[in-house]
């Protein structure tokens, strides 16, 4: 039994007889009736019951031409699912980011993404930086946003970029209205710091050995938008990525840049060893493009 004995038999039954069918499929009627003697004979079934020029389906040939309609069915769905992975319509995109960039930036990547494939399925996963890189290496997600502070073979970078640190406080502190605030102005400051453990924890400690200055540590915060709310409530400054800065200013936040730089670095990073679906390819080109137009974003 083959598929086009099975076409061939299901426009007999849709144009109600051999010759409208050989019209509809462009071949001759004794090749139609080849075709119908054949599947018959494959199936045992008597399919039409013949009189001169004429066919009349059998009680099993209706019932049988449910189960080809089923059959074809079928076929034209998986026909159209290709169609839609191919044109980039169906699929699912998994990206995981570091908080700091989960506020956003990752979720304005993924507004852009959504809005060229509305009818594509997206997961947006925060985990710290050390995860992200286990999830990507693994092959878990398509992509991710994070620190990677060594190279490891399993992730391919596609991107690097940093953005600056600066100084967050509540509104009415006395230094809310400086123009720029040094390593000098933090000694005996009371600070909210984030986690040693960070890289930009570790940059500021640095600044301040080197210009010999000791904000006070009033409290530990991690991730950076929790400093950044602790700072809100007037426990000291908050020195994060201006990222999260910009999504929480407002009236009861002031920001002031800080000197010298403290870059705070991210990179866009994807499985190696493992070919990227075109859908995921695209999220990527998509969020290397929001990426270079970001004001923030060096």
């Amino acid at each position: 039994m083959r598929e086009r004995q099975l076409e061939v038999f299901r426009a007999v039954m849709n144009y109600g007889g051999i010759n409208r069918a050989s019209e509809m499929l462009n071949i001759s009627q004794p090749a139609v009736s080849r075709m119908i003697s054949g599947l018959e004979a494959d199936t045992g079934l008597t399919l039409f019951e013949r009189s001169g020029r004429t066919v009349k389906p059998t009680p099993e040939a209706r019932q049988f031409k449910r189960e080809v309609d089923t059959y074809f069915i079928g076929l034209d769905r998986i026909a159209g699912a290709a169609e839609e992975i191919r044109e980039l319509r169906r699929g699912h995109v998994r990206m995981t980011v570091m908080p700091a960039l989960s506020l956003s930036l990752a979720p304005s990547i993924m507004r852009q993404a959504v809005k060229l494939h509305p009818t594509v399925k997206t997961t947006l996963d925060v985990h710290t930086s050390p995860r992200i890189g286990e999830l990507i290496g693994s092959g878990q997600f398509d992509l991710g946003l994070c620190h990677l502070s060594v190279d490891r073979p399993e992730v391919e970078v596609l991107g690097t970029w940093h953005v600056d640190c600066v100084c967050v406080m509540a509104s009415e502190h006395p230094f809310a209205k400086r123009k720029v605030l040094r390593p000098e102005d933090m000694d005996g400051e009371a600070l909210v710091s984030l986690s040693y453990q960070t890289d930009t924890a570790q940059w500021l400690g640095q600044v301040f050995q080197a210009a010999r200055v000791r904000p006070k540590i009033l409290a530990e915060a991690q991730p950076s938008y929790v400093a950044c709310l602790m700072a809100a409530e007037g426990l000291g400054i908050a020195i994060i990525d201006s990222l999260t800065a910009e999504f929480f200013q407002s009236e009861r936040i002031s920001v002031v840049p800080f000197g010298p730089s403290i870059p705070f670095e991210f990179k866009l990073i994807r499985p190696s060893g493992i070919k990227s679906s075109a859908l995921a390819s695209h999220f990527a080109d998509i969020a290397l493009d929001v990426m270079g137009k970001h004001p923030l974003i060096e």
